[in-house]
């Protein structure tokens, strides 16, 4: 898994005022994504790189904005980075005009194709989820046992310690072999 800034908070969305161009400060608050993971979207191609004003700033139209309000919802969703960069290239998520300040075009999934990668993409996501909720459940009953194995609280001879420590695997195949 890559290192990437996330912003895990629940941030109030500010409305952007006027047409544009906006700083990243304010694409951030409006959009709910940290100014960093911003900066990192761009470095990795997700969000193309805004022109820059006075001082050598970012200056971000809508079409930014708009096309970070989609990774965040696909980010909601547990979509990898890579899927949402194959999203992006299949909804055809570009501005309508050049220029930074144009909002996108509306996605157009104008092939069956398209749309048949995007309804498979979305299964592998799904199946990938249901397989995570498997593990979790296998972990929780795991967890369970160990929880049960130490019910007073004491290092000596507690469950938990002993399961981490393998001694509880160990002593169960001494009894068994007895």
């Amino acid at each position: 898994m890559t290192n990437q800034p996330e912003n895990h908070t629940s941030p109030s969305l500010s409305p952007l005022i006027g047409p544009g161009p906006y700083s990243i400060g304010q694409v951030a608050k409006s959009t709910g994504i940290a100014v960093e993971t911003v900066r990192y979207y761009e470095r990795i191609g997700l969000l193309p790189a805004p022109p820059r004003g006075g001082g050598n700033y970012r200056r971000y139209g809508m079409g930014h904005v708009e096309r970070l309000q989609f990774i965040r919802r696909a980010r909601a969703l547990g979509f990898a980075l890579e899927d949402i960069k194959t999203l992006l290239g299949l909804a055809k998520l570009e501005p309508r005009k050049k220029g930074a300040n144009q909002p996108l075009a509306s996605p157009s999934l104008d092939k069956e194709v398209e749309r048949a990668d995007v309804h498979k993409l979305a299964k592998k996501h799904l199946q990938e989820v249901e397989d995570k909720l498997a593990q979790l459940q296998r972990l929780r009953t795991a967890l369970r046992k160990l929880i049960a194995a130490c019910p007073h609280g004491e290092v000596s001879g507690c469950g938990i310690i002993d399961g981490l420590t393998g001694v509880a695997t160990k002593k169960q195949e001494n009894t068994s072999a007895s």
